[in-house]
């Protein structure tokens, strides 16, 4: 008993159309022979890395998507606050002059809804600032050279507490 195998000729047909053979060119053929097409394979080019998709600048996140902090260890505010809404608050509660030059060495830095920033003016020793609250809504804690009052002690995190050194 011979066996025969089904769709020999068929794959064979099917893979000459995808690869794009012709009929085969004979000696008997009246056409001039034509010179080989093109292999169909790209040459190998140098190794190019996936471009990465671009960094796109992150909106500030609304009011009530504000990230929160953890109360065991300060972190940077990353601008919430930033350091304008704290010098902002100060002027406001006549801590600081209106016309102070004043930048910030240290912070915010925020553990739960606290916040802890040092400010320098020329001239003056390093005001440290205590604060409480959302951004757009700060409370003025305590602020000065030694901002270890009992509120601080008693209320604030502990990340705060690490920071200020009570």
């Amino acid at each position: 008993m011979t066996r025969h195998r089904v769709g020999g000729p068929l794959v064979g047909a099917l893979l000459c159309l995808l690869t794009g053979c012709g009929p085969a060119s004979g000696a008997a053929s009246a056409t001039p022979s034509r010179p080989p097409a093109a292999s169909r394979t790209p040459s190998p080019s140098p190794y190019l890395p996936p471009s990465l998709p671009p960094v796109l600048p992150s909106a500030r996140p609304s009011a009530s998507a504000l990230p929160s902090f953890p109360d065991g260890y300060a972190v940077s505010c990353a601008g919430y606050p930033a350091v304008s809404r704290v010098i902002a608050l100060l002027r406001g509660k006549q801590v600081i002059g209106r016309s102070a030059s004043v930048t910030a060495t240290v912070g915010p830095l925020c553990a739960g809804g606290w916040q802890y920033t040092v400010l320098a003016e020329s001239g003056r020793e390093p005001l440290q600032v205590v604060t409480q609250g959302k951004p757009a809504s700060l409370v003025l804690v305590t602020a000065g050279t030694d901002v270890c009052t009992p509120l601080v002690r008693t209320q604030a995190p502990a990340g705060i507490l690490a920071v200020v050194h009570c």
